[in-house]
């Protein structure tokens, strides 16, 4: 899935005695009635929002998760969540990601040039 939208808060990066970190960021959706939806970066996509700022129309591919919890009480209940995978900055710039690999043809060709003997 993905949303589109205008990034309106991004949060501190939280770390928990785990040693778990995610960051959180509020995206005002573009539609009919906006809606303000908080999305989760987790461990290694934290860095996916050091490359954009509150004011950017960006696209974020997510993941919608749910978990059931049983309280104390035996009652049990359901969460969900939205966590991001992918980030892209809208404006023509391409997908904002932790590192860009080589894309295959450039490292084929790469090898080839090392087994060529001239």
């Amino acid at each position: 899935m993905e949303l589109q939208g205008t990034l309106k808060k991004i949060f501190e990066i939280q770390t928990f005695q785990s040693g778990f970190q995610k960051r959180e960021a509020v995206i005002l959706t573009e539609e009919q009635y906006p809606q303000p939806v908080i999305i989760e970066f987790l461990s290694d996509k934290i860095d996916l929002l050091d490359k954009v700022k509150e004011g950017d129309k960006v696209k974020i591919g997510i993941n919608i998760r749910g978990r059931e919890w049983t309280n104390p009480q035996g009652e049990v209940k359901y969460f969900n969540s939205i966590t991001a995978w992918r980030l892209e900055k809208e404006g023509g710039s391409a997908p904002v990601v932790k590192s860009t690999p080589k894309n295959l043809k450039e490292e084929v060709e790469e090898e080839l040039d090392d087994e060529l003997p001239f």
